[in-house]
């Protein structure tokens, strides 16, 4: 169990922000982000602070305990964004309320994810 000082810690990295779809906290009041950890359990991952992320559901609920997905663009295995050991400029960018990727990783952690979903893209355009 991840215990409060960690969570605590979590969330002043992220201020407030998911790692993932970048959207913060505030975006989404009824709802608290959630602490995810970036590699799960099943694959050898820790509640140690440098394997966890501030995710929103959404992007909580589709990664699960995947690690890869499918690129839209090359149809090759690649895996998913991690945010302690990639910079998210590098990998993301955004066409008005739409998030794309600018790389493999990107591109398919946007499909995986689902970062653009109806909701995600609602609250990126208020």
């Amino acid at each position: 169990m991840i215990g409060s000082r960690t969570r605590t810690q979590v969330r002043e990295r992220a201020r407030n922000a998911r790692e993932y779809c970048g959207l913060h906290q505030d975006d989404s009041p009824l709802a608290a982000l959630h602490i995810e950890q970036i590699i799960p359990r099943i694959h050898g991952g820790s509640d140690d602070l440098d394997n966890l992320a501030l995710a929103c559901i959404d992007c909580n609920l589709h990664k699960g305990t995947n690690l890869t997905g499918i690129d839209p663009e090359t149809n090759k295995v690649t895996e998913l964004f991690h945010p302690r050991r990639q910079d998210w400029n590098d990998h993301f960018g955004s066409q008005s309320v739409y998030l794309v990727g600018k790389t493999a990783t990107g591109r398919t952690t946007i499909r995986v994810l689902n970062m653009n979903s109806d909701d995600q893209v609602a609250l990126r355009s208020s």
